[in-house]
């Protein structure tokens, strides 16, 4: 088979896009890209999914701001009124005869500054509904079937897991077990670049590769994925070592809810990852 004929699954386009991979597998990605047109008009329409969520933030806050015409136009006519008067506008800004205009100059300045504020909290209100929103829907297919996936270890000790390697070499699941693993959970004529075979205990942790430690971990899932399950097992892989943290009670956390188990050793409801492009994007869109 030719290598152009391997095409690249969603999730290394995403991170391709996302500038997330090492430079090699970069290299190796653009490459393919040049020789590939499948994989390239992929690339195209993630961009492009990318751009309309901008796009889409914008086009629903701008309908939805108040409006500043009226203060807008107050002001105007207060300048233009002081614009005609042969006295320097600063001058009778601050004349002491003139408490009511002053006043009326800060009150719309204030009122200025407040409808700004205003709209800047209801941005940021509205973006982590969304975010918060995303996560939700996200956390539902992320996570294993507990009745079929509760989890799998050998016997180990610390010194066992600690012994291995940063980067353990994880050997890759034979096709009948990915078969079994989706006949499980009832997935027919699954595509390899749709879901990743994933051990819900890493064997970094003690967890084996045997039927009930694998689940198709989808792709899909924009938030809570492979990659940040990858953090979270060599965060806990470094506090089991440190002695911050009991082998068992790390096997029994991921087990029971991986994505609990990050929000609690990482003391954040977003991944880092996450948290930090959406922070970006934020503040990469244009004030109005």
């Amino acid at each position: 088979m030719r290598s152009e004929d391997l095409h690249l699954s969603d999730h290394e386009l995403l991170q391709a896009a996302d500038g997330e991979l090492p430079a090699r597998r970069a290299s190796q990605i653009h490459v393919h890209l040049a020789a590939c047109w499948d994989c390239r008009a992929r690339m195209a329409e993630i961009e492009a999914t990318i751009g309309d969520f901008a796009r889409g933030h914008r086009q629903a806050l701008d309908p939805q701001l108040p409006s500043i015409d009226g203060p807008r136009a107050l002001l105007r006519a207060q300048l233009a009124e002081l614009a005609s008067k042969p006295v320097s506008p600063w001058r009778q800004l601050f004349r002491f005869n003139s408490p009511v205009r002053t006043a009326a100059l800060v009150g719309t300045a204030f009122l200025l500054f407040f409808v700004a504020a205003m709209a800047s909290k209801f941005f940021f209100q509205n973006s982590l509904r969304a975010a918060n929103s995303a996560m939700f829907t996200s956390e539902r297919g992320a996570v294993p079937n507990h009745s079929l996936t509760p989890g799998a270890t050998r016997r180990v000790t610390v010194s066992d897991v600690c012994s291995l390697p940063r980067e353990q070499v994880i050997a890759e699941v034979s096709a009948p077990l990915r078969q079994e693993v989706f006949r499980e959970y009832g997935i027919v004529n699954a595509r390899a670049s749709d879901y990743e075979i994933d051990y819900l205990i890493a064997p970094g942790l003690g967890g084996v590769g045997e039927i009930h430690n694998l689940w198709p971990e989808p792709y899909s899932s924009p938030i809570w994925n492979a990659r940040v399950k990858d953090d979270l097992e060599e965060h806990l892989h470094e506090m089991v070592c440190a002695g911050r943290l009991d082998l068992a009670t790390a096997q029994g956390d991921i087990a029971t809810d991986w994505i609990a188990a990050y929000k609690k050793y990482f003391h954040t409801d977003t991944p880092l990852t996450f948290s930090s492009r959406l922070t970006s994007a934020l503040n990469s869109l244009p004030l109005r």
